[in-house]
């Protein structure tokens, strides 16, 4: 945490920076600290799916008949293979082992995501929450819906709303980048891309890690580290989208002013909506359907103004650059493609 702050440590003094945000209360601590070890345990028993344990298939008990023993019998089935899961992974420690290390690789990028704009908050004295980490009901991809800070207070100027928004991302791709090395490093070569199922399309940053190694990434089994990157730079690059009050629409509206946002956001909804019916008609992929709602409500929601909107400075939008490279690194048009 305090690398990210260093590395992104404001390059200009901002005009006004009011006094100290409020301090997170114990009760506060404890809900968002609950929320986090949940999100541990949820990607833990997804990094231990994708290790590929061999689990004993659940045998219904005789009391499941008919419609209401087939209506309960769904959420046993569930249940009992979490259960399986856990076990199996206790027993065998090797699978415990990748699935802690997904998790621990995904939720540190997580983690320096939101911290960055948390330590910026404070920075500025802009009242926001610890971030919430939303873990997922177990067995889902990728166990965890994400994270995310609430801001309580307004921004107070251009500059704390640029620091702010960027901060998250780049803290992410920073701890992100190490990560990809090694998964992109240590993956197996299959000798075929198969003939079936879910297969993940390498961002730009895979492929550039990947190329100076002769590695075939297309013929490549995925590891912990690689899906924990992977879905690090989807995150990172979902953020950086410039609509609404995402990071990358923080970042848009502090470059270009509030008819800038405004145009830009559209423009970017169309693309979305175009990559999206091609994502299906090429890929089979239904990825970018649910993004494309959250999208449109953005959008629907007024982004508030900063107090003052003072010149962003040479500095600032060199970063927006190195921004704008890092969204390109990451971005995926089509994440998956379903065979």
């Amino acid at each position: 945490m305090s690398q990210s702050t260093e590395t992104f440590a404001p390059v200009d003094t901002p005009l006004q920076i009011p006094g100290p945000a409020k301090k997170p209360t114990a009760r506060q601590w404890l809900l968002h600290i609950s929320l986090f070890l949940l999100t541990v345990v949820t990607t833990t028993i997804f990094g231990i799916i994708i290790a590929g344990p061999q689990l004993r298939a659940p045998v219904a008990p005789p009391g499941f008949r008919g419609l209401a023993g087939s209506i309960f019998l769904i959420p046993w089935i569930y249940v009992t293979t979490v259960v399986e899961i856990i076990r199996y992974a206790v027993a065998h420690p090797k699978f415990l082992g990748e699935g802690l290390k997904f998790s621990g690789s995904l939720l540190a990028i997580l983690t320096a995501h939101e911290s960055g704009h948390y330590l910026f908050c404070r920075y500025y004295g802009v009242d926001a929450t610890l971030p919430f980490f939303i873990p997922q009901p177990p067995m889902l991809w990728p166990g965890t819906f994400g994270a995310f800070i609430r801001m309580k207070s307004p921004v107070p100027s251009r500059r704390a709303l640029f620091d702010i928004g960027l901060a998250g991302p780049l803290a992410g791709f920073i701890v992100m980048l190490p990560i990809a090395f090694a998964g992109v490093l240590t993956v197996h070569h299959s000798g075929a891309a198969g003939s079936g199922g879910i297969y993940f399309n390498d961002p730009l940053l895979f492929k550039l890690i990947a190329r100076p190694f002769g590695i075939d990434l297309a013929n490549s089994e995925a590891n912990s580290f690689y899906l924990a990157a992977w879905f690090g730079a989807l995150v990172t690059a979902l953020n950086l989208i410039p609509v609404g009050q995402l990071d990358g629409g923080h970042g848009t509206f502090a470059v270009f002013g509030s008819a800038g946002h405004f145009w830009i956001g559209r423009g970017m909804f169309v693309a979305v909506v175009a990559i999206s019916v091609l994502g299906w008609i090429w890929h089979g992929s239904p990825a970018w359907f649910v993004f494309i709602v959250l999208l449109a409500v953005m959008l629907r929601v007024r982004h508030p103004q900063p107090e003052t909107m003072e010149p962003l400075g040479l500095a600032r939008l060199i970063i927006g650059v190195v921004t704008l490279i890092v969204f390109v690194l990451c971005f995926l048009p089509f994440p998956i493609t379903i065979t």
